[in-house]
């Protein structure tokens, strides 16, 4: 009776724990980030001599699509960047560039994840795009049902990666206007695979306004 009773007990708490896992009590609370948080971050070119250069220069004359990537190699990171590329037609007609940060260069990563890319991509070694407040998912992430669902989706897809590099801090898609015009969209990857809509992505898109060379000069 008592092992039944230990038993029970333990399966109970597995239950409980496998509940709580799959709400959104546990996981990181994303913050906003705010136009001038932003514009302040410094990014460098992935070249063989790299440029270091302020974010704000992505957006300030036609606005910018920007992925930060939570990892090159990882297949679900691949799948958005592919969804974020279809659009790649539209933005071009809309003027709107489309780029993407990573946190780190680990040896080919870049390179292979460029296939599934469409854009420029630059490195955040400080990691300022995952912030102001850098959320992180661990081992709870692969006990959550919607993170399977994705893994399924992803695989259907067609897409495969690999395991090398950083993931558990999560990323993210911003849509930001020209200028001053400001942060249209930011999306914050809340577990693996939470990908962005990319019509939410192009509506946003067509919201931003292009700076005039009279703009320029005030």
């Amino acid at each position: 009776m008592g092992v039944w009773s230990i038993g029970a007990g333990a399966l109970g708490a597995a239950a409980v724990a496998l509940l709580l896992a799959n709400t959104d009590m546990f996981l990181s609370k994303s913050q906003e980030a705010t136009l001038e948080y932003l514009e302040d971050i410094d990014l460098k070119t992935l070249e063989k001599e790299p440029r270091t250069f302020k974010a704000k220069e992505l957006w300030e004359k036609n606005g910018a699509v920007i992925m930060a990537v939570r990892r090159p190699g990882c297949f679900l990171c691949r799948e958005e960047a592919a969804d974020l590329s279809s659009l790649k037609h539209q933005l071009d007609e809309l003027g709107v560039p489309l780029y993407a940060v990573v946190k780190e260069q680990v040896g080919t990563e870049v390179k292979d994840f460029q296939p599934y890319f469409k854009g420029d991509i630059f490195l955040d070694a400080q990691k300022k795009f995952y912030g102001p407040q850098r959320r992180k998912l661990l081992f709870m992430g692969f006990i959550r049902l919607g993170v399977w669902c994705n893994f399924f989706r992803a695989w259907s897809g067609g897409f495969s990666g690999n395991l090398k590099g950083e993931g558990v801090i999560l990323g993210g898609v911003f849509v930001v206007g020209s200028g001053k015009q400001g942060i249209l969209l930011e999306h914050r990857e809340k577990e693996f695979g939470d990908k962005v809509n990319p019509l939410s992505v192009l509506e946003a898109a067509k919201k931003i306004k292009s700076r005039s060379p009279a703009s320029e000069n005030k």
